[in-house]
């Protein structure tokens, strides 16, 4: 797009001609935007930011001044191999934020759902799949392959091992290292992480009904507190199952081999 034709686009911004912007985007002053990048309709990014690769971002975003955005992975096997970025919509993205194309040792694509909120200095490394709705509060790091479900709230400088799973609706303490898998609805922290309960506020503000929060604090007893192995527990809730989604989610998530879980 030829930057002089829209008047919302700042005329110190370098954006090559190949790049591909809606003609409602905003840009601000200093921004540079590469041949290969896509910005959907009703977003904004603001000054001085990178943004580069293979990267797609929708409709509706709010990034703000200072991030790199679809960078090289930070991988040492990379080898100039054209991978992607991956981001929905209506995602607010705060200053400082890094977020890295994928690897051809993975999927290839780093992706990004919608309606996500991630704060300032925060890093996505290659190969991440974020869901919906999550928050990352300040200065969360993300390494490579790390999934994270809808609805998952991770706090302030909590960092995540590659290949780490983290479960929907789940939520974090201030300055967690996870370094193994966090099953749905859990609420861990620390250094090392300890589980300490179901998120009950977080589900209760997403419609959670009593009953299906009183399974799900029984499963958590039976995960946690009742003294079965995760075979035995996995066991017992696949009854439970039977009868109520939620858990069938749980189940599910067990059922994946991982890094193990947090327990």
């Amino acid at each position: 797009m030829d930057a002089p034709l829209n008047n919302r686009l700042h005329p110190t911004a370098l954006i090559d001609p190949k790049a591909e912007l809606a003609s409602d985007v905003e840009v601000g002053p200093f921004t540079v935007i590469g041949p290969h990048v896509q910005i959907g309709q009703g977003s904004r990014v603001g000054a001085h930011a990178n943004l580069t690769g293979h990267t797609t971002i929708g409709k509706n975003n709010q990034i703000f001044h200072s991030v790199s955005i679809g960078e090289v992975p930070q991988d040492k096997k990379y080898a100039g191999e054209i991978t992607r970025l991956d981001i929905g919509d209506n995602n607010t993205i705060r200053e400082f934020c890094t977020i890295n194309c994928g690897t051809v040792q993975d999927g290839g694509v780093t992706r990004i759902g919608n309606d996500n909120w991630i704060m300032a200095y925060v890093h996505v490394a290659h190969d991440c799949q974020v869901g919906n709705h999550a928050i990352f509060a300040n200065c969360t790091q993300l390494a490579g392959h790390v999934h994270i479900g809808d609805y998952a709230i991770l706090g302030g400088f909590t960092g995540v091992h590659q290949f780490v799973r983290i479960g929907a609706h789940c939520m974090t303490g201030i300055s967690s290292v996870v370094v193994q898998d966090i099953p749905p609805y859990i609420t861990v922290a620390g250094t090392p992480t300890r589980a300490y309960s179901i998120n009950a506020e977080g589900l209760k503000r997403r419609g959670f009904d009593a009953a299906t929060l009183l399974q799900l604090k029984r499963a958590y007893k039976i995960l946690y507190r009742s003294g079965h192995t995760l075979a035995e527990a996995i066991a017992l809730l696949q009854v439970m199952a039977q009868s109520e989604k939620a858990i069938e989610v749980l189940v599910a998530f067990l059922s994946v081999p991982g890094r193990g879980i947090i327990r």
